[in-house]
């Protein structure tokens, strides 16, 4: 019951921040759903009901999800045209970053050489979902952005099996390489064929259901959206890696979306829909929870290292990760000055580098390590986020900005509006079926008042239902006129080629809303008093 409490007045909290962000559109919904985090700690009656962060249900309910709809937005054939890069940044990349942070972080005298080297395994995994919040507003080049989503989409199970090797060292004093390789082998190569085999046994089995007369719409879309949980939690029961076998899990059925989009539209439409919304409520639960914890952690904790030891251990990481970045990126990605700084600022770290910092609580690792890696790692994320938001105002170029696009888009909404009431008004209607289907045609420009709203309700409380034959007048003259709506904005998105993914947008809003006026009940029979 605490457990369910807990989770619905997260969800809660990300819906507040998403409302928010509609609101503010300037600022990203990671950093208000942050701030609501932060807000939820301060108020007892709220913070008092969340129950005790648990890094296995966090990363097995929240970041697998997460990683295996990301996977699936990912084409497959990308993955193996990048496979080479993958690797390099994934692993190489990982390996050199810990290794110089480890010992950066040592060279400073206030922490162990095997806890420098947990603090630095805890730096290696970046967050897709936090890089989005210092992006906000401007234009991520296609070819560092692929390079930073196909890092974070598999270099996770790298963080893992270093911060299980620093973990052992610490606990034990030496290290095992041998031991080591063999886990990041079997791991990493475990997760790969676990998730392709039963991701493939899946959509095959999906496959046969929908070519069948057994396809259920709503089961065939349940056991889809708890796949990656199943998928999950089965890798890690077989010891293998269960983020790399969401990952590639979600790659496979990119390929099968892709080729059986228009064998059940309904059910992929609604799938799409589906995961739309789960993505952005789960987006925004980690950053309320990251708030969350942030305050927790400098309001409970205390530890005896010095109060300001570890705002110099975050700096050192951030910096030595940053700077083995940008030099990897220049001489070993060829990239130039400026996209090497890109690929450097844009490795943010989010909701696993904190989960990872929490796994320590059931290890070895002493309370009083384990709190300075607490708040290490969160001043981490912190610098990781705030400073390419400010950097990347100039290094990146602005976006069209949402009011610039929505004060566009809404010109063309209003004369795409005035296109379809001017072939309605031609066509030779009943002056009921004409008054109705105008009325709902002005809601398409979304100035219509709520007393318009209201009067209009009376009038379908009053008035008896539309004949049959009405009806059939009623879904014609939509048609018509949503078809001329899509001429327009055909014509449109050829001339506006700034606004076009904004208009394609507004394409989809016609063919959804034509998709709720065509239906069987306008062959229904009239009544014999009809």
């Amino acid at each position: 019951m605490n457990l369910m409490i807990s989770t619905f007045i997260l969800v809660i909290a990300a819906v507040v921040s998403i409302f928010i962000s509609r609101v503010i559109p300037q600022i990203s919904v990671n950093y208000l759903s942050l701030l609501v985090g932060m807000i939820l700690f301060c108020v007892p009656i709220l913070g008092n009901h969340i129950e005790k962060f648990n890094s296995e249900i966090f990363i097995g309910l929240i970041v697998a999800p997460l990683l295996f709809f990301e996977g699936q937005a990912t084409r497959l054939n990308v993955v193996g045209q990048e496979f080479k890069h993958i690797i390099q940044t994934t692993v190489v990349l990982v390996i050199l970053a810990m290794i110089v942070a480890g010992f950066s972080l040592a060279a400073l005298g206030v922490v162990s050489l095997p806890l420098a080297f947990i603090l630095a395994a805890i730096s290696t995994p970046t967050d897709a979902t936090a890089m989005e919040s210092v992006t906000n507003g401007l234009e991520m080049p296609t070819t560092e952005g692929t390079f930073l989503k196909m890092e974070s989409l598999f270099n996770d199970a790298s963080g893992i099996i270093l911060l299980n090797m620093a973990v052992l060292w610490y606990a034990n004093g030496y290290i095992n390489y041998g031991q080591t390789m063999m886990d990041f082998m079997i791991s990493a190569g475990g997760g790969v064929l676990f998730g392709f085999v039963s991701a493939w046994i899946l959509v095959l089995s999906r496959q046969v259901w929908l070519r069948s007369s057994y396809n259920a719409l709503n089961a065939s879309l349940l056991i889809y959206i708890i796949t990656p949980f199943i998928l999950y939690y089965a890798a890690e029961a077989l010891h293998v890696s269960g983020i790399i076998a969401v990952v590639v899990a979600g790659l496979v059925h990119n390929a099968e979306a892709q080729r059986s989009r228009l064998l059940n539209s309904q059910q992929v439409h609604f799938a799409f829909d589906l995961v739309s919304m789960i993505t952005e409520i789960f987006n925004s639960m980690v950053f309320v929870v990251l708030g969350f914890m942030f305050i927790q952690i400098l309001v409970n904790d205390h530890f005896g290292h010095g109060s300001l030891n570890f705002l110099m251990i975050g700096v050192v990481l951030y910096v030595s990760t940053v700077l083995v970045r940008y030099v990897y990126g220049r001489l070993r990605l060829n990239f130039k000055n400026r996209p090497a700084w890109i690929f450097s600022l844009g490795g943010v770290h989010g909701a696993v580098t904190l989960a990872l910092a929490y796994t320590l609580a059931d290890t070895a690792v002493g309370r009083t390590d384990f709190n300075l890696v607490l708040m290490a790692a969160s001043t981490l994320i912190i610098l990781s986020m705030v400073v390419p938001t400010v950097i990347f105002r100039w290094l990146l170029k602005p976006a069209v900005t949402d009011d610039e696009a929505a004060n566009e888009i809404d010109k063309i909404r209003v004369e795409m509006v005035h296109q379809a009431i001017d072939t309605v008004q031609k066509m030779y209607l009943p002056a009921n079926v004409k008054q109705s289907v105008i009325f709902d045609l002005m809601t398409q420009k979304q100035r219509t008042r709520t007393r318009d709203f209201t009067r209009a309700w009376f009038d379908v409380v009053r008035h008896p239902e539309f004949t049959g034959a009405e009806k059939e007048l009623e879904m014609r003259a939509f048609m018509n006129a949503l078809a001329r709506e899509r001429d327009y904005l055909d014509m449109i998105s050829q001339r506006e080629v700034k606004y076009q993914k904004y208009v394609f947008k507004l394409y989809n809003e016609t063919l959804l809303a034509e998709s709720l006026i065509i239906g069987p009940t306008i062959f229904d029979k009239d009544k014999p008093n009809e």
